[in-house]
Protein backbone atom coordinates (compact mmCIF):
# COMPACT_ATOMS: atom_id res chain seq x y z
CA UNK A 1 0.00 0.00 0.00
CA UNK A 2 1.13 3.55 -0.52
CA UNK A 3 -0.03 6.33 1.44
CA UNK A 4 -1.61 9.38 -0.28
CA UNK A 5 -1.57 12.51 1.72
CA UNK A 6 -2.51 15.90 0.42
CA UNK A 7 -2.66 17.03 -2.98
CA UNK A 8 -1.62 13.24 -3.51
CA UNK A 9 -4.56 11.59 -1.71
CA UNK A 10 -6.50 14.50 -4.36
CA UNK A 11 -5.00 13.78 -7.32
CA UNK A 12 -7.26 10.65 -7.10
CA UNK A 13 -9.87 12.34 -8.91
CA UNK A 14 -7.99 14.60 -10.96
CA UNK A 15 -6.33 10.91 -12.72
CA UNK A 16 -10.01 8.87 -12.31
CA UNK A 17 -10.88 8.09 -16.13
CA UNK A 18 -14.35 7.58 -15.34
CA UNK A 19 -15.24 7.11 -12.07
CA UNK A 20 -14.24 7.84 -8.16
CA UNK A 21 -16.88 5.38 -5.36
CA UNK A 22 -16.97 6.30 -1.90
CA UNK A 23 -18.18 3.69 1.01
CA UNK A 24 -18.79 5.52 4.33
CA UNK A 25 -19.30 3.15 7.48
CA UNK A 26 -19.35 4.54 10.09
CA UNK A 27 -22.06 6.87 11.58
CA UNK A 28 -19.89 9.46 12.75
CA UNK A 29 -16.88 11.22 12.09
CA UNK A 30 -14.71 13.42 14.95
CA UNK A 31 -12.55 15.16 12.12
CA UNK A 32 -11.06 18.11 14.05
CA UNK A 33 -11.65 20.48 10.81
CA UNK A 34 -15.50 19.97 10.60
CA UNK A 35 -15.89 20.12 14.40
CA UNK A 36 -16.90 23.87 14.34
CA UNK A 37 -19.36 23.46 11.53
CA UNK A 38 -20.89 20.21 13.47
CA UNK A 39 -21.10 22.37 16.72
CA UNK A 40 -23.19 25.14 14.79
CA UNK A 41 -25.06 22.33 13.69
CA UNK A 42 -25.93 21.16 17.06
CA UNK A 43 -27.22 25.12 17.96
CA UNK A 44 -28.93 25.53 15.09
CA UNK A 45 -26.81 28.54 13.73
CA UNK A 46 -26.59 29.77 10.20
CA UNK A 47 -23.88 27.82 8.13
CA UNK A 48 -22.46 29.86 5.31
CA UNK A 49 -20.49 26.31 4.20
CA UNK A 50 -16.66 28.22 3.48
CA UNK A 51 -15.18 25.29 5.03
CA UNK A 52 -17.07 22.96 2.35
CA UNK A 53 -15.97 24.92 -0.49
CA UNK A 54 -12.84 23.44 -1.45
CA UNK A 55 -14.82 19.65 -1.96
CA UNK A 56 -17.64 21.81 -3.60
CA UNK A 57 -14.85 23.26 -6.04
CA UNK A 58 -12.89 19.61 -6.87
CA UNK A 59 -16.44 17.72 -7.11
CA UNK A 60 -17.37 20.69 -10.05
CA UNK A 61 -14.34 20.74 -11.55
CA UNK A 62 -14.17 17.05 -11.77
CA UNK A 63 -17.67 15.92 -12.90
CA UNK A 64 -17.91 18.53 -15.29
CA UNK A 65 -15.40 16.95 -17.40
CA UNK A 66 -18.25 13.52 -17.38
CA UNK A 67 -16.43 11.82 -14.48
CA UNK A 68 -18.75 10.28 -11.64
CA UNK A 69 -18.19 10.95 -8.10
CA UNK A 70 -20.28 9.04 -6.04
CA UNK A 71 -20.84 7.63 -2.41
CA UNK A 72 -22.66 5.54 -0.30
CA UNK A 73 -23.39 6.25 3.23
CA UNK A 74 -24.44 3.31 5.39
CA UNK A 75 -26.14 4.82 8.79
CA UNK A 76 -28.02 3.48 11.88
CA UNK A 77 -31.61 4.36 12.36
CA UNK A 78 -32.90 6.06 14.24
CA UNK A 79 -30.24 8.70 12.86
CA UNK A 80 -27.48 9.98 14.89
CA UNK A 81 -26.52 13.85 15.13
CA UNK A 82 -23.80 13.61 12.61
CA UNK A 83 -26.10 11.60 10.09
CA UNK A 84 -28.73 14.11 10.88
CA UNK A 85 -26.16 16.40 9.65
CA UNK A 86 -24.96 15.01 6.57
CA UNK A 87 -28.55 15.23 5.32
CA UNK A 88 -28.69 18.81 5.32
CA UNK A 89 -25.23 19.22 4.02
CA UNK A 90 -25.95 16.26 1.21
CA UNK A 91 -27.53 18.71 -0.74
CA UNK A 92 -24.58 20.82 -1.52
CA UNK A 93 -22.92 17.59 -2.50
CA UNK A 94 -25.69 16.99 -5.36
CA UNK A 95 -25.48 20.53 -6.97
CA UNK A 96 -21.85 20.16 -7.38
CA UNK A 97 -22.48 16.86 -8.66
CA UNK A 98 -21.86 14.06 -6.24
CA UNK A 99 -24.61 11.07 -6.34
CA UNK A 100 -25.02 10.39 -2.77
CA UNK A 101 -27.29 7.73 -1.62
CA UNK A 102 -28.14 6.19 1.67
CA UNK A 103 -28.25 2.58 2.80
CA UNK A 104 -29.63 2.39 6.78
CA UNK A 105 -27.85 -0.33 8.71
CA UNK A 106 -30.65 -2.50 9.46
CA UNK A 107 -30.94 -3.28 5.64
CA UNK A 108 -27.78 -5.05 5.54
CA UNK A 109 -29.36 -8.28 6.44
CA UNK A 110 -26.00 -10.03 7.24
CA UNK A 111 -23.97 -8.56 4.15
CA UNK A 112 -20.51 -8.66 4.66
CA UNK A 113 -19.39 -5.50 4.42
CA UNK A 114 -16.12 -3.61 4.73
CA UNK A 115 -14.79 -2.29 8.45
CA UNK A 116 -13.01 0.54 6.42
CA UNK A 117 -13.98 3.55 4.32
CA UNK A 118 -12.70 2.87 1.00
CA UNK A 119 -12.89 5.34 -2.25
CA UNK A 120 -13.10 2.90 -5.45
CA UNK A 121 -11.41 4.57 -8.34
CA UNK A 122 -12.58 2.97 -11.90
CA UNK A 123 -13.05 -0.78 -10.47
CA UNK A 124 -8.56 -0.73 -10.83
CA UNK A 125 -7.86 0.71 -7.06
CA UNK A 126 -8.87 1.45 -3.76
CA UNK A 127 -7.74 3.75 -1.21
CA UNK A 128 -9.04 3.51 2.11
CA UNK A 129 -9.52 6.27 4.38
CA UNK A 130 -6.73 6.91 6.68
CA UNK A 131 -7.94 8.72 10.65
CA UNK A 132 -5.56 9.41 13.56
CA UNK A 133 -6.37 8.14 16.50
CA UNK A 134 -8.05 11.80 17.28
CA UNK A 135 -10.28 12.06 14.30
CA UNK A 136 -8.04 13.50 12.11
CA UNK A 137 -8.36 12.83 8.44
CA UNK A 138 -4.83 11.85 7.27
CA UNK A 139 -5.02 10.64 3.80
CA UNK A 140 -5.18 7.37 1.65
CA UNK A 141 -3.73 4.03 1.55
CA UNK A 142 -3.56 2.84 -1.81
CA UNK A 143 -3.89 -0.42 -3.14
CA UNK A 144 -4.23 -2.18 -6.88
CA UNK A 145 -4.40 -5.28 -5.41
CA UNK A 146 -6.57 -7.29 -7.48
CA UNK A 147 -8.18 -9.22 -4.24
CA UNK A 148 -8.87 -6.45 -2.44
CA UNK A 149 -10.16 -4.54 -5.68
CA UNK A 150 -12.40 -7.25 -6.38
CA UNK A 151 -13.69 -7.85 -3.33
CA UNK A 152 -14.31 -3.63 -3.37
CA UNK A 153 -16.14 -3.74 -6.41
CA UNK A 154 -18.47 -6.67 -5.09
CA UNK A 155 -19.50 -4.74 -2.09
CA UNK A 156 -19.81 -1.68 -4.12
CA UNK A 157 -22.59 -3.61 -6.63
CA UNK A 158 -24.28 -5.54 -3.84
CA UNK A 159 -24.88 -2.13 -1.42
CA UNK A 160 -26.02 -0.57 -4.91
CA UNK A 161 -28.36 -2.49 -5.09
CA UNK A 162 -30.01 -1.64 -1.81
CA UNK A 163 -28.96 2.16 -1.13
CA UNK A 164 -31.62 4.85 -1.60
CA UNK A 165 -30.81 8.23 -3.99
CA UNK A 166 -30.38 11.08 -1.59
CA UNK A 167 -34.00 12.69 -2.99
CA UNK A 168 -36.12 9.56 -2.11
CA UNK A 169 -34.48 8.91 0.79
CA UNK A 170 -35.41 12.22 2.45
CA UNK A 171 -38.97 11.77 1.35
Amino acid sequence: MRLLQGSAFFDIFHTSEHFAFHLEVEDSYHTPSESEPFRRFLRGEVDDFQWHQPWLDLVREVTATGRRIERIRIVSVPHVDYSRWGLTVAPLNIAAGEDIRWLPRHLLHGIDVTADDFWLIDDRRVVFTVFTSDGTWSGGAETTDSKIVDRCVRVRNTLGKLAIPHADYVR
